[in-house]
């Protein structure tokens, strides 16, 4: 059995947290929002789609006529406000929305916000109209809505908080071996080799072999074929502890273990056990054990084009990750203490690069990648849903014709660099692709026959024009952001 993530310090760590949050929200309830996903699932477009679209809600009929407290005319206004916790840098909203907007960039073309590299927070305020009788007698209901975001590589530091030195270097140098063909993999690989349980410890020893462990990492996110191989994730986004020992570590084989204090082995794993001490764990305890409800995102097509061995990591990934989350049904009685997550939404970004008719398949294949975290949230009391959705729609559907008939397909511009066959597009050129068929059988995605390049699978660029649609309505074009955002926060504002 796992080892539990916190201790009896940290448990009474959390619970003073959660009086106090409970303390200042009893004029104005608090609930905590955490998106979360792996690296490059979109959780920055996400958190910039849903904050524009609430702040444009107003006039803003069309873009989310799932949101059933706009539908049901009870919305009263949203604000953006200030957020109570002063140590964490604010959520750089407005520098996103200028990137999709294309407001700062030199030719005024709209360009995707660079992705999350340090954690950030925002708080919306909610202004309704309360369906109870007895809320509604003293006037409209407010609602504080607090949005955490930090770097996807960071979410996979969780599982470490249960794992020893030994077991870590096992996962992760059976993982590197899984995808030795890499260069950097092999390097770090063949660095390991003619080490013993003999080997001292050396400052420029363990510095060598974190660098090459580090180069293994960057490849393996680059590529995104080895997801789960990527903590420790400060190795890839290090910030101000860049060089510091609790970074200067990597995993060694069980042939290398010598418990005395001047081995090797022993120097990694007092590094290994400080990056947890002063790194992941009070990352969980500050933030993670704190949430009310949570969003997974998930770049399922990625993993998709990517083959069957990518999907199975990403599966494992995600499973892993969220058995480290506070999952169940609160109650008045325990949640001042410990609050839960009891609502989880696993959504499959980009469903934009797929026609509309592939996202009953996409939403399947979600629901198989997740199985596992899902039926495990459920068992705890937590309810979950799966969701095919695009926090802002790059493309248009149409048709193209080809000798066998006529093709669904999609049309955008495809982003500066990006290649199809032989050519590479400069990022202007809008054009029209038939984008594949996802498999019909969820099941399928599993298998060695899935092979890589499954779709024509393309970044697209944004819309040229984000500011209004055709019918005037305000806020950022998207693919079911209303119905997820009526799943996880509408039954607060009933």
């Amino acid at each position: 059995m796992a080892a539990s993530p916190t201790g009896i310090i940290d448990e009474i760590g959390i619970a003073l947290n959660n009086i106090t949050s409970a303390a200042t929200g009893a004029v104005t309830p608090v609930m905590r929002l955490g998106v979360t996903g792996l690296s490059r699932s979109g959780k920055t477009i996400f958190i910039t789609s849903l904050v524009h679209n609430l702040l444009h809600a107003q006039n803003n009929g069309g873009r989310l006529p799932g949101f059933s407290l706009l539908s049901e005319g009870r919305l009263i206004g949203v604000k953006l406000s200030e957020h109570p916790d002063k140590a964490i840098p604010r959520f750089a909203y407005e520098k996103h929305l200028s990137a999709l907007m294309g407001d700062d960039s030199k030719d005024k073309l709209p360009y995707w916000p660079q992705s999350t590299r340090n954690i950030s927070q925002l708080r919306l305020t909610l202004k309704f109209q309360s369906t109870k009788w007895f809320t509604g007698l003293a006037g409209p209901s407010t609602l504080h809505l607090d949005i955490v975001d930090y770097p996807g590589e960071w979410l996979l530091d969780l599982p470490l908080l249960s794992l020893s030195y030994a077991q870590w270097s096992d996962q992760s140098l059976s993982r590197a071996e899984r995808t030795k063909a890499t260069k950097q993999t092999n390097a770090f690989l063949s660095a390991l080799t003619p080490l013993t349980n003999e080997e001292n410890a050396s400052e420029p020893q363990a510095e060598k072999l974190a660098q090459l462990f580090t180069s293994h990492l960057k490849n393996a996110r680059e590529t995104g074929r080895a997801m789960s191989t990527l903590p420790p994730g400060r190795f890839l986004l290090p910030g101000d502890m860049e060089g510091s020992p609790a970074l200067t570590f990597a995993p060694l084989p069980d042939a290398c273990a010598n418990a005395k204090n001047d081995s090797l082995y022993a120097l990694m794993q007092r590094r290994y056990e400080a990056y947890k001490s002063l790194v992941v764990r009070p990352f969980f305890k500050d933030h993670f054990a704190r949430l009310d409800r949570q969003i997974v995102l998930v770049d399922a097509l990625r993993a998709l084009n990517a083959g069957a061995n990518a999907v199975s990591d990403l599966g494992e990934a995600m499973t892993s990750v969220l058995a480290c989350f506070r999952q169940g049904s609160n109650n008045p009685l325990t949640w001042i203490v410990a609050r839960k997550i009891d609502k989880i939404l696993f959504a499959a970004t980009k469903a934009d690069h797929v026609h509309h008719t592939s996202h009953n398949r996409l939403e399947k294949i979600i629901q198989r990648l997740v199985d596992g975290a899902s039926r495990n949230a459920r068992f705890s009391g937590a309810h979950t849903a799966a969701m095919a959705i695009a926090s802002v729609r790059a493309t248009s559907e149409g048709t193209i014709k080809d000798k066998s008939g006529e093709l669904d397909c999609l049309i955008g511009t495809p982003a500066k660099g990006e290649k199809l066959d032989d050519k590479v597009y400069d990022g202007k050129t809008k054009i029209a692709l038939f984008p594949g068929d996802l498999p019909e059988q969820s099941e399928s995605i599993f298998q060695k026959s899935l092979k890589p390049d499954l779709l024509n699978f393309m970044r697209f660029s944004p819309p040229a024009d984000l500011k209004t649609d055709s019918e005037n309505n305000k806020g950022l074009p998207h693919i079911r952001l209303d119905k997820a955002l009526n799943y996880l926060i509408g039954d607060w504002m009933k």
